[in-house]
């Protein structure tokens, strides 16, 4: 049978368990189809109780109800309780926003995951069945959860996905543990904890397509046109590309129409949207040609021909530290950070702020990296064909 919706009081009974336990689970039902940011419908949370079949209680809660959800959101924010999540970044993001509040001390299974053997994006459903052997539906994952009201088989999807949650987080602490990996995995899960889906409209024109190829008054155009787009958006709780296009704005950017005939000129740009639309389009194209020019960028950062050897070279040295620590290489590095950092070298500037050369990933791999790519060790196969460094 499946659960019902839970109470103010039984939330805030919920609230009071989970602080007696030290821990929750949590995980999250939303809709972003159609508008700017994703609305949040429903929280789905588990409290360890050993009077539970299965160790945990589990409330499902409509967060499109006036149910008070305060006592939770405190908990969310407090160092003292252990959040558990899986592939949680928007979840984190989204309950931020909507509960307007902090989540600390978070646990996340699938990074932990990343850290005990696992792929660095396992799915749920795939990693209780790897690491407990468990088995859960997904008939409900693609639903309407703004629809109300929920279904039985809704309810029911809810639940399940957190039912293990905190078993599952249990399993891969205690392996963890073995292998002194467990610090690392809190580390990274430390770097959620910051999530959101709040966009700058600043800086909305940097990712823009072939925004590379504008002059630099074009540039400034974009700047003006995207940043307009974007509260636009936000004020009608509309996706971005409903406002204009991506490709329409940055053709206007390039064209700089001056009058509403000229705006029918640009491709995607629809009779309905210069109507309704047109003016604030010009007011938007003109305030970019009155603005300071944005200068390309000069090539910093990026690779060239001759960095890629070396790319090659560290890629093999990190992909070999991960498999003798049996982690998921994604969790060390992406080939855009080797790319600064070989390129930092080749210019001779200090080492760039990447995630390689810090924290857990600094006692894996970064000193070694530093030692190969400055010239002064080198690699060989050893025993097992494993990789070796030598200080020359």
């Amino acid at each position: 049978m499946p659960p019902s919706l839970a109470s103010t009081s039984e939330v805030a009974d919920a609230a009071h368990q989970a602080r007696e336990r030290g821990r929750l689970g949590i995980d999250t039902e939303f809709m972003s189809e159609g508008r700017y940011r994703a609305l949040l419908c429903v929280v789905q949370i588990a409290i360890d109780d050993p009077q539970e079949p299965d160790g945990s209680r589990v409330l499902v809660i409509d967060a499109l109800d006036n149910v008070d959800v305060r006592p939770l959101a405190e908990l969310l924010a407090d160092p003292a309780i252990e959040i558990v999540l899986h592939a949680g970044r928007q979840d984190v993001a989204i309950l931020r926003r909507a509960w307007q509040t902090e989540l600390t001390n978070v646990f996340d299974t699938q990074i932990a995951a990343g850290f005990a053997g696992s792929g660095a994006q396992t799915g749920y459903g795939n990693l209780l069945g790897a690491v407990l052997g468990r088995r859960v539906g997904k008939t409900a994952s693609y639903t309407r959860w703004d629809a109300r009201p929920l279904t039985p088989e809704q309810l029911s999807y809810a639940a399940e996905d957190v039912a293990h949650l905190l078993e599952l987080a249990d399993e891969l602490q205690r392996r963890l543990t073995e292998t002194e990996r467990l610090e690392w995995a809190r580390e990274e899960c430390r770097r959620l904890e910051g999530a959101t889906d709040e966009r700058d409209p600043e800086t909305a024109w940097e990712r823009l397509p072939r925004i590379g190829q504008l002059d630099p008054r074009s540039r400034a155009v974009a700047r003006e046109l995207a940043a307009w787009r974007e509260r636009s958006a936000a004020a009608e709780d509309k996706p971005v590309g409903s406002i204009v296009a991506d490709p329409s704005l940055v053709e206007l950017a390039k064209r700089q129409p001056r009058g509403l005939s000229d705006l029918e000129q640009i491709r995607g740009l629809h009779g309905s949207t210069i109507r309704r639309r047109g003016q604030q389009i010009l007011e938007a194209i003109a305030a970019g040609r009155q603005a300071e020019p944005i200068p390309r960028e000069q090539g910093r950062g990026r690779s060239e021909p001759g960095d890629v050897p070396l790319i090659v070279l560290a890629e093999a040295l990190l992909r070999a530290r991960a498999m003798e620590a049996d982690l998921a290489y994604e969790l060390i590095a992406s080939r855009q950070e080797l790319e600064l950092i070989v390129g930092a070298l080749r210019r001779g500037e200090p080492q760039p702020n990447v995630r390689a050369l810090t924290g857990w990933r600094e006692e894996l791999v970064g000193a070694e990296l530093r030692e190969l790519l400055s010239g002064q060790g080198a690699l060989s196969v050893g025993p097992g064909r494993r990789l070796r460094l030598h200080t020359i």
